[in-house]
């Protein structure tokens, strides 16, 4: 059946006369007289007669009515059907997270995501190449970093910087012992410490040998979540931002006894330079406050 002739068919008889049917279907009346006798043809049955200037429905045109109706309304469903379900069809964002970020800024960032019903998350760790690969590859949307990489003309990414978490030295009560002297800290207590390529150790190395310290470093870690566990264990003092350890911090199991002024570790989030892949990650990176207009603690 040619369901063309059949939407023709339809709208001559909802408003029953051919002049008006024309109009709405821009057709002229001979093209749409033609196609309901081809309709008409195929069917074997004369669906109108004419009475006056307006046209009656025959038996079988009542009948051929009928069932338009139900084929048009199952049309209509179908097509509400597929744009519900194209709107609730969850759109996927591939994260990935440089294994040295601390798992509870990635949580700040996964919590605004997951705020939004129509987004499926999926997370990747690893190295920054690795991590930049994905990204160029278009097999990650966003990056995750606690360093921002070194680029030149030929970059294809964008980094927005997301927050900046002052660096603390952090251990137990027992091990700070009510001391708040910095210099005498680093240079009496075994460190706990970022390794080479963590983003801030660089400054730390230049602060002990500004302070003349040779230190007892105890461990070199490029995890932030085992520094955390080191720490607690007693091991050392940690050298790291607050929010690794804010949840020890707020029980009491960890104490900050200092800050290193001018050591800062920045977090950021890298993208291609083109469109970002949806509205959602763009309105998560514009949520974040610009670091420079917090206020210091």
């Amino acid at each position: 059946m040619n369901y063309n002739h059949l939407r023709y068919f339809w709208v001559v008889a909802k408003l029953g006369k051919l002049t008006l049917a024309a109009q709405q279907l821009n057709l002229s009346q001979s093209a749409l007289s033609t196609q309901i006798k081809k309709l008409e043809h195929q069917l074997g049955y004369d669906l109108f007669e004419r009475r006056g200037r307006g046209l009656i429905l025959t038996a079988a045109g009542q009948t051929t009515l009928d069932y338009a109706e139900t084929i048009f309304a199952t049309g209509d469903e179908l097509l509400r059907h597929l744009k519900n379900a194209q709107r609730l069809k969850k759109q996927v964002l591939r994260i990935g997270a440089i294994s040295t970020l601390s798992r509870n800024f990635q949580m700040q960032f996964v919590e605004r995501i997951i705020r939004h019903d129509n987004i499926k998350i999926v997370i990747r760790s690893g190295g920054l190449d690795e991590l930049l690969s994905g990204l160029k590859a278009h097999r990650l949307d966003v990056v995750l970093v606690n360093q921002l990489p070194l680029r030149d003309s030929a970059t294809v990414w964008s980094a927005h910087i997301l927050d900046r978490q002052d660096v603390s030295l952090i251990g137990t009560l027992q091990r700070i012992g009510g001391r708040t002297s910095l210099k005498t800290l680093l240079s009496s207590e075994p460190l706990i410490l970022p390794t080479a390529d963590s983003g801030y150790r660089n400054n730390i190395d230049v602060l002990l040998q500004r302070l003349n310290i040779q230190p007892n470093i105890i461990a070199e870690v490029d995890d932030m979540a085992m520094m955390r566990l080191l720490a607690r264990q007693d091991i050392g003092l940690a050298i790291l931002p607050q929010i690794v350890v804010v949840d020890e911090l707020s029980k009491g199991q960890l104490h900050e006894a200092c800050q290193l002024d001018g050591i800062t570790e920045y977090f950021a989030a890298l993208s291609l330079n083109s469109n970002l892949p949806n509205s959602v990650l763009s309105e998560i990176l514009e949520s974040y406050t610009p670091p420079a207009a917090k206020k210091r603690k």
